[in-house]
């Protein structure tokens, strides 16, 4: 028995409609693979679940990009603004500027210059002189910036030791004066203890010595 006719609506239990779209989705992947083996056509296929997960199929003769850009010009329709075919162009141009400056600087390091013919190579040899004078004078300049700097600092380090012997200078001369004083002071203290003994030896009243 054939199987019955089932009614095109919406599944409503999502478990079955879960299973019913995972199956029918590699249904429809299957014919696009095959349609592209047996009739050489160019299939791009691109599903999205309820979930918002992507599905794609292209065929390995061309790209998604392609067939879009195909579908364009042949019905007409503008699938994107001017504004972003502008910005598709100006990606474009920055990619091939930047494929550009790749492929010259691995001729500045010596790789790849088989296909360079003569005058490119000049060119080259004088941009690589170019930037070695660039490479010394800037050199050269760190260089007397460094000497410089190093003159500032032998000077500072001069001033900083003179001003160090200076207040060594002072402190050893305050100290002097304090050992002097000291010294007046000790001297001051000595005569003071003497002095009674000078009088014993040379009285100052004779009329102490007559009485004796």
């Amino acid at each position: 028995m054939g199987r019955g006719k089932i009614e095109i609506k919406r599944i409503e239990n999502s478990s079955n409609r879960q299973v019913t779209y995972s199956k029918r989705r590699n249904g429809i992947i299957k014919k696009a693979k095959e349609i592209t083996v047996l009739c050489d056509a160019k299939v791009s296929l691109i599903i999205f679940g309820n979930s918002g997960k992507m599905h794609e199929y292209c065929s390995p003769s061309t790209t998604i990009a392609d067939m879009l850009d195909g579908y364009q010009k042949t019905s007409g329709r503008r699938l994107w603004d001017a504004k972003h075919e502008n910005l598709s162009n100006e990606i474009d141009r920055i990619k091939k500027e930047n494929d550009s400056m790749q492929v010259k600087l691995r001729h500045l390091k010596g790789e790849d210059i088989n296909s360079l013919n003569h005058k490119e190579l000049m060119v080259m040899e004088e941009a690589l002189q170019n930037g070695l004078s660039s490479i010394s004078a800037k050199q050269s300049e760190i260089l007397r910036m460094v000497r410089k700097n190093d003159q500032i600092l032998e000077e500072e380090h001069k001033q900083l030791q003179y001003a160090l012997h200076q207040k060594e200078m002072a402190a050893m001369g305050g100290n002097m004066r304090v050992i002097q004083e000291e010294v007046y002071h000790q001297r001051d203290r000595d005569y003071e203890y003497q002095m009674p003994f000078a009088l014993r030896v040379q009285p100052m009243q004779p009329n102490l010595h007559e009485r004796m």
